[in-house]
């Protein structure tokens, strides 16, 4: 009897091992996964706040949360299911699916570069125009769930291509936990930027010198801080986009750019201390690939705006 006892004991600590290692393979993936689709989650939450613009104070939280809602039903209901029967029976679409992925935040990226730099007119936006009619936050959040749909597709188009090799329950939960917490991340940073105009002007009103200070240093920095989010997350899209492609092609068969670049990166990440050379060889290598990602944004945004109206591919 105790011989049964300690082996059904044994069997006991030895699937709790079974587990806890599925648990840190799983947190693994998820990690790695959700690292590379840092470009699309940063201009997400760069773009978002914009569609809460106009709207009163007390109304930009029940958006941010509206918008919140329809991107985890995104991911979960509608993205979800799809990712992981495409890992399942169609695997060898993956790496066709990231190219067009990768063209796409490459176009992105370069659409915001020429814009930026007033290279190409037609890249130029316009300010959005606020509908004060009927139903004005409905269209507003509807139009919101929209382009999250893109980027939520995006992102778990990237995260997939990462965990092509774990068993189908396990990129459930991968996948859900990737989907879950980037929503989290995003719409928690939004609703943070948003209010914190107001939470600046509360403060701007206090007595205390300080603190009146503080506050209104707060309302002059938030302008600072969304611009620089927009730069950030533009860098981060054309890094995303150019490696997307390289590693795609490789993939498929054509190993050329990625050679490429490797060839550049190599030597000049060699120039530093030894003990950073593989982070100097990163490093250079997502410089090159980000290059390499504005430059073919910057073909396909005028073919894209000759053929398209503008806005369209938005």
């Amino acid at each position: 009897m105790p011989t049964g006892l300690v082996a059904l004991l044994d069997d006991v600590a030895a699937i709790a091992k079974v587990a806890a290692a599925s648990v840190d393979d799983i947190g693994a993936a998820a990690s790695r996964a959700g690292a590379k689709t840092a470009g699309v989650v940063i201009d997400d939450a760069a773009v978002t706040p914009r569609y809460v613009t106009g709207f009163s104070p007390a109304r930009e939280l029940p958006i941010i949360g509206k918008i919140a809602t329809g991107s985890v039903r995104n991911k979960l209901i509608f993205l979800l299911p799809a990712a992981v029967l495409l890992g399942q029976f169609a695997p060898f679409l993956i790496p066709v699916i990231l190219i067009f992925g990768g063209l796409f935040l490459c176009y992105e990226a370069a659409e915001k570069v020429l814009e930026l730099f007033r290279i190409d007119e037609t890249t130029k936006q316009d300010t959005p125009v606020i509908n004060n009619g009927e139903g004005r936050e409905d269209k507003m959040v509807s139009g919101a769930i929209r382009t999250d749909l893109i980027l939520s597709a995006e992102i778990m188009a990237i995260a997939l291509s990462e965990v092509t090799g774990e068993v189908w329950w396990q990129q459930v939960i991968i996948l859900a936990l990737i989907g879950i917490v980037i929503t989290v991340a995003v719409y928690g940073t939004v609703a943070l930027i948003v209010k914190m105009d107001d939470i600046g002007l509360h403060l701007a009103k206090e007595n205390d010198g300080l603190i009146e200070s503080f506050g209104r240093g707060l309302v002059s920095f938030m302008p600072k801080l969304l611009s620089a989010l927009s730069i950030v997350g533009t860098l981060a899209m054309a890094w995303v986009g150019g490696g997307l492609l390289v590693h795609s092609v490789a993939k498929l068969g054509w190993h050329g750019p990625e050679h490429l670049i490797e060839i550049i990166s190599a030597p000049i990440a060699a120039i530093g201390p030894e003990s950073m050379a593989g982070f100097l060889d990163w490093t250079f290598f997502a410089i090159l690939c980000g290059v390499l990602g504005i430059v073919i944004g910057s073909v396909l945004v005028p073919l894209v705006h000759k053929f398209m109206p503008h806005g369209a591919a938005h």
